[in-house]
């Protein structure tokens, strides 16, 4: 069943309505030809989402009558940031697909000095916003309950001060060592704690990169004995979090 996203003043509990605005209404009439009568899920970016029936189809407007509501808790019990170094080519595409369908909250581009891509402002207003679509894309087709962020680009500076609110900060290192550590650091996460993980790009962080993580309480942890990719390296580790965190 399809999955849309709408804001909380499209939803009408009292008439049991919602109304579908934007693009979402030429994706149900012209790409997926949907009629009245069949059925969809609705999240506000909540914790509720709705089953419901298509009522009436207009030019700018679907109108939707809610069947019935329910709290499924499909998202994490904790809020997962995603700091990627940003790949070569169209990486940091699969990895936002991916990301989002292990879980993650938000995912925030990062240039750091081995970056081989250099993005100017234009540019990367441009990519966010497809990434945003992505993210988008994978959060309906995943049941996802919200929509997560992709942040606008930020340096490596900027993403360590933007980590030092968060509770725990994971950063997989090739140099570190010992695997019982790492899964001591993982296990003692606790529910509604907030996490930042920080993959590097290709070639990996330079020891200062490492460093300055360190110096704001991060913990530099192994993903095992193999050299990952950074497309493989942030998507382990949020399988693994994944794991741990989801007990329901």
């Amino acid at each position: 069943m399809q999955r849309f996203f709408v804001e909380p003043h499209q939803i009408e509990e009292a008439k049991h309505h919602i109304h579908i605005n934007g693009t979402d209404v030429n994706h149900i009439k012209n790409v997926l030809r949907m009629k009245c009568g069949e059925d969809v899920w609705i999240s506000d970016g909540g914790e509720k989402e709705y089953h419901c029936r298509i009522e009436e189809l207009g030019d700018d407007e679907v109108l939707l009558h809610i069947l019935y509501a329910q709290e499924p808790k499909y998202e994490l019990p904790n809020k997962i940031y995603l700091f990627q170094g940003l790949p070569k080519a169209d990486k940091m595409e699969l990895i936002i697909q991916k990301a989002v369908e292990l879980g993650a909250f938000c995912v925030i581009p990062v240039e750091t000095k081995r970056c081989v891509v250099k993005l100017d402002a234009k540019k990367a207003e441009k990519k966010v916003s497809r990434w945003q679509q992505i993210a988008e894309s994978a959060a309906k087709q995943s049941k996802r309950m919200l929509i997560p962020e992709i942040h606008k680009v930020m340096t490596y500076k900027q993403a360590l001060e933007f980590a030092r609110q968060l509770d725990v900060k994971l950063i997989p290192y090739e140099l570190a060592k010992g695997m019982k550590l790492t899964r001591e650091i993982i296990s003692e996460i606790e529910p509604g704690q907030s996490i930042g993980i920080f993959i590097g790009p290709e070639g990996g962080f330079e020891e200062e990169e490492v460093a300055k993580a360190l110096e704001i309480g991060a913990h530099a942890i192994t993903l095992g004995k193999r050299i990952l990719r950074t497309e493989t390296a942030g998507l382990t580790l949020l399988a693994v979090l994944m794991l741990q965190l989801d007990n329901e």
